[in-house]
């Protein structure tokens, strides 16, 4: 066949086929559950498909059993962002479908649920200058202003792209988060309970737009207080909702127009530190 007749592998069917196998095998698998000093903990099957994602680099395996990179090589590294792209557009239409016909429970639902989401705005300013301390620059901004979940990755990957330094940090969150915010979650509830918190207050805490730290912050607070158990599933169902109809209006309109100045405001003063604490090469503000 001549060459100029041959379609060019641009890595999109390695990359779908890999994925189907890996969500077979990760759901094969189902999730892991266990007790840590009496606390049930629960690690979603998503865990799962991260870390058959990252063993399948071409950098991992590939060295070590080359033919793997003639499946998952650079063409479908690079592909894969934008892959990614294209899925988190049917998440947001769906998103929208099924929080639009109950944006009515945002309304009759109590000041504290309504202002909730301003909540996440607070470790903005705890996170973004910790970020920038160690060096972590533009991508602070992306890994900072929120938790990085389903929506964020939305709205940073059409924004900036999911290779920007914006996207890797967005990208890098969201990881950690489905990795260590389980189990986080899991002893944050009772360990708060014990310090004097209400659970209904932390069961509407644990509605941060994240599936799998919902429900394990939610099971080590029935856990900690059976008695309890319908209104706090009740109190973390309705902040799961909020979350859902007004995470991406925040995030989009204020939390990351707010990472930015922030990283605008704080980058040279924290850069000029650390060249002079540190003694390391100054980054240059993007």
């Amino acid at each position: 066949m001549d060459e100029t007749n041959k379609k060019e592998n641009t890595g999109t069917l390695n990359c779908m086929i890999v994925s189907l196998i890996i969500c077979l095998l990760a759901q094969a698998i189902g999730p892991l559950k266990f007790k840590v000093m009496g606390i049930d903990v629960t690690i979603m099957t998503m865990i799962w498909a991260i870390l058959l994602g990252i063993a399948l680099s071409p950098h991992l395996l590939g060295k070590i059993i080359p033919p793997i990179k003639k499946i998952i090589g650079q063409k479908e590294i690079e592909r894969a962002p934008f892959l990614l792209s294209i899925v988190l557009y049917p998440l947001g239409i769906m998103f929208g479908i099924s929080a639009g016909p109950k944006i009515g429970v945002v309304f009759e639902s109590g000041i504290a649920l309504v202002f909730q989401e301003f909540g996440n705005l607070g470790t903005m300013f705890i996170a973004l200058p910790v970020a920038l301390l160690i060096g972590l620059g533009r991508t602070s901004v992306g890994s900072t202003f929120s938790l990085c979940r389903d929506t964020a990755l939305g709205i940073i990957g059409d924004k900036y792209g999911l290779q920007s330094a914006e996207g890797i940090g967005t990208l890098g969150t969201y990881i950690s988060g489905s990795v260590f915010g389980t189990l986080f979650y899991s002893f944050l509830a009772p360990v708060s309970i014990m310090l004097g918190f209400h659970p209904f207050a932390l069961a509407m805490a644990s509605g941060m737009g994240s599936a799998s730290m919902m429900q394990a912050a939610t099971a080590a607070l029935v856990n900690a207080a059976p008695q309890l158990e319908e209104e706090i599933l009740a109190y973390s169902a309705t902040s799961g909702l909020l979350t859902s109809v007004t995470g991406v209006y925040m995030e989009l309109f204020i939390a990351l127009p707010l990472a930015n100045f922030l990283y605008k405001k704080l980058h040279t003063p924290i850069e000029n530190f650390r060249v002079k604490v540190f003694k390391v090469k100054p980054e240059v503000a993007e």
